[in-house]
């Protein structure tokens, strides 16, 4: 009897090969699942929304007991500028809660595709993939986005400005600081997979620390709404701290598959 291979593709569900159509057919399902989850979360959030828009108020609640001379309150200045605080908050709402369910479903998808081995690391990649997510949206909420609004408030006050901030604006920013964080620290992920895959070695990691920090500080520089370097550091610091630590599991799985 042959041995099985461990390098070798598993057979998909049934034993039978699935050809193009059926591998789009697999693919529309996934895609089906993932729409009706996301769809759901946002039918909830749109159920609660006086409660969900409460808690994304905090960050700007904290920095306004600091400053309670400036009038600070939210308001819309269109007719439709409530329905696009309402998309915002429906959007951030369901894509946090949507993507462990999302991360689920895509290894469903990928996994008769994958050998043994890759099957291994498949469920901690994903556990990884949400959780690194989960820490760049709450370090987005709880320090970024209050930094960012503390300096404009102390910018508005030394240039004797009234604040009066509309609320699709604030939702905006705090979609752009917590999403796009929590994308951000996807990185040392892509990194970790790059290196796993051998399409990049340690030791070119090694070589362009330089370049790679001075391309983080630019990335932060473009990214961040306030041009002030706290901000931008603020931004920068946790990537060059990941970087690192991407290239310390690197080193270590690397090591790892070599002893395999």
């Amino acid at each position: 009897m042959d041995e099985y291979d461990e390098s070798s593709p598993p057979a998909v569900a049934g034993g039978k090969p699935m050809g193009f159509l059926g591998h789009l057919e697999e693919l529309r399902g996934t895609l089906i699942k993932c729409a009706v989850v996301f769809a759901l979360f946002v039918t909830l959030i749109a159920y609660q929304m006086k409660d969900a828009a409460v808690l994304l108020n905090w960050p700007l609640e904290q920095i306004q007991a600091e400053y309670p001379a400036m009038k600070t309150d939210l308001v819309t200045n269109t007719p439709m500028g409530v329905f696009t605080v309402i998309i915002n908050i429906c959007l951030m709402g369901g894509v946090i809660l949507s993507l462990p369910l999302w991360l689920f479903f895509l290894g469903q998808f990928v996994a008769p595709a994958l050998t043994k081995k890759e099957l291994r690391v498949i469920v901690p990649t994903g556990l990884a993939a949400f959780l690194l997510f989960l820490a760049g949206a709450a370090f987005g909420y709880f320090l970024l986005t209050p930094s960012t609004i503390r300096v404009a408030f102390e910018l508005n006050e030394l240039l004797g400005y009234t604040i009066m901030w509309t609320a699709d604006k604030y939702y905006s920013l705090l979609m752009w600081m917590t999403l796009g964080m929590g994308a951000a620290f996807e990185f040392p992920l892509l990194v970790v997979l790059a290196v796993y895959m051998g399409l990049i070695e340690v030791k070119t990691l090694r070589t362009y620390r330089r370049h790679a920090i001075i391309v983080m500080f630019v990335i932060a520089a473009i990214v961040t709404p306030t041009p002030d370097p706290l901000n931008q550091c603020l931004f920068a610091l946790p990537l060059i701290v990941l970087y690192e630590l991407s290239i310390w599991v690197s080193a270590f799985i690397g090591r790892r598959v070599g002893k395999e």
